[in-house]
């Protein structure tokens, strides 16, 4: 016995990753909808070996549906989360929307796996910032074992972190450079992203961080420890798919490189690669379509007492939005459902 899924968003890059994710990690399912738009309606996705045709949100009932993945932005996901959890079906949503209200979990499955069971009072649980998602599966094995004081981490963050018109712009701007007839202007960025990076990520906040630095503070806090102190510098890079991040980390017990080094190999969702040599580190094109969180340069910080540096990549549309979407349904249905 499997579940009804209902994919919310199913044309959109995560939607699609989202599809296939299920297929490919053979997701108990007994019937699945993948739901779009009204501007949408009828396009094709794939899941599996299925093509499934889109059907309208707005009329969509949820009643008997067990789970909700919902990848659309927070102003459609106002609207249709609170009308899918009340129908009895439990939402998982990829959007900021939920992610700050403490009747909702935010769960990393790595990380939290036993959040999941706060799910009832809203019938929600959210899904982190997809920067946030592969830093707090870096950070929570070596927070076990030496207590983290303080993080400073700079990120590189593809430009398929803001959806498909920034994969678009990437593209029609690289291909302008050469081709000077053919400009084109910054629209979904604000400058230039082809051959360049841009240190702005969201919205400015009065304190002069961006949202995206504040999310990955106020949600590694949510889903690690209150306590630890997180610095953010969140960068536009770029490439494609494949989100970076350099890490330094600050204990309160010293931990020594090795043994960082072996705790992150023994831990779920991390592919350690580290070698001192060419090329022995893994980098964002590398990542592509993999599940693994890539942890690579970790080395001791000379310059405080108890340091640590490291290198973190992920597939930002996979761990940062799709993956960890799908490992929550996958815990909830071990945890909360028990079907399949």
């Amino acid at each position: 016995m499997g579940y009804k899924i209902a994919v919310v968003g199913a044309t959109g890059n995560v939607g699609r990753e989202m599809l296939n994710i299920l297929a490919e990690r053979h997701f108990p399912v007994d019937e699945i909808v993948a739901l779009a738009s009204r501007r949408s309606l009828g396009s094709e996705v794939s899941f599996g070996d299925r093509t499934l045709t889109t059907k309208d949100l707005d009329t969509f009932d949820f009643t008997g549906w067990d789970i909700a993945l919902f990848a659309v932005g927070s102003d459609a996901t106002k609207i249709y989360a609170p009308k899918a959890a009340k129908a009895g079906c439990i939402v998982i949503d990829n959007s900021s929307l939920y992610r700050y209200d403490p009747d909702v979990p935010l769960v990393v499955p790595e990380v939290n796996p036993e959040a999941v069971l706060g799910y009832a009072k809203k019938n929600i649980i959210a899904n982190p910032n997809c920067s946030t998602a592969q830093m707090v599966v870096a950070l929570k094995p070596l927070h076990d074992r030496a207590r983290i004081k303080r993080v400073v981490v700079s990120t590189y963050q593809s430009v398929s972190g803001a959806g498909k018109e920034g994969i678009d712009e990437l593209w029609d701007q690289t291909k302008s450079i050469y081709n000077p007839t053919d400009d084109k202007p910054a629209k979904k960025f604000t400058k230039q992203i082809a051959f360049n990076v841009i240190p702005h990520i969201d919205v400015f906040l009065e304190d002069g961080q961006t949202k995206e630095e504040w999310k990955m503070v106020a949600e590694t806090k949510k889903i690690v420890d209150p306590s630890i102190k997180v610095t953010a510098t969140c960068v536009r890079v770029p490439v494609f798919v494949g989100h970076a991040e350099a890490i330094n980390i600050e204990f309160e017990d010293h931990l020594d490189e090795a043994e960082a080094r072996d705790i992150l190999r023994e831990a779920p969702g991390i592919m350690v690669i580290d070698k001192r040599e060419d090329g022995g580190y893994v980098t964002p094109v590398e990542c592509v379509g993999d599940f693994a969180t890539f942890i690579s340069r970790i080395r001791q910080d000379p310059t405080i007492d108890n340091g640590i540096n490291l290198w973190c990549v992920s597939d930002n549309l996979r761990k940062g939005a799709a993956l960890n979407a799908v490992q929550i349904a996958e815990t909830l249905g071990q945890r909360v459902l028990k079907k399949g």
